[in-house]
């Protein structure tokens, strides 16, 4: 009688580790990536946020006073407004008259906190943020 010896394999060769390793690696670097781009997208659409809710207070504020808050108070000026920082810690700039004959302007100067840039440093400005408004 021939007798048959089974051999049981026990455990993961070093090549199937790594293999798996890789494979994690690799997914995980993908969706770092994907969540990456959302952050930056998140960081935007706040400071638009935040823009109109100080565009709202400085209107509030003219209404109240009958002036806008001056270039010096800026939006010190501003009792109900929350945030006067932007998402890069980056105070919003406030400047009296604003451009194209808007009364005012505010600014963030996105994540590099200089004027001009692309994407994550791209700047955003009240009057972008109005306009954008009234195309939605």
């Amino acid at each position: 009688m021939k007798q048959h010896h089974t051999t049981h394999r026990r455990g993961f060769s070093l090549i199937e580790v790594m293999v798996v390793v890789v494979i994690i690696g690799l997914l995980a670097g993908a969706v770092a990536l994907k969540v990456g781009g959302y952050l930056d997208t998140a960081e935007a659409n706040r400071a638009k946020s935040d823009i109109v809710t100080i565009m709202n207070a400085i209107e509030l504020y003219r209404q109240e006073h009958k002036q806008y808050p001056t270039q010096q108070a800026g939006l010190d000026a501003l009792d109900n407004v929350t945030s006067r920082t932007d998402p890069w810690d980056r105070p919003y700039e406030y400047n009296i008259p604003g451009p194209n004959g808007e009364p005012f302007e505010v600014v963030s100067y996105g994540a590099d906190g200089r004027e001009g840039g692309g994407a994550r440093d791209a700047d955003i400005y009240s009057w972008n943020v109005r306009t954008d408004d009234r195309n939605n």
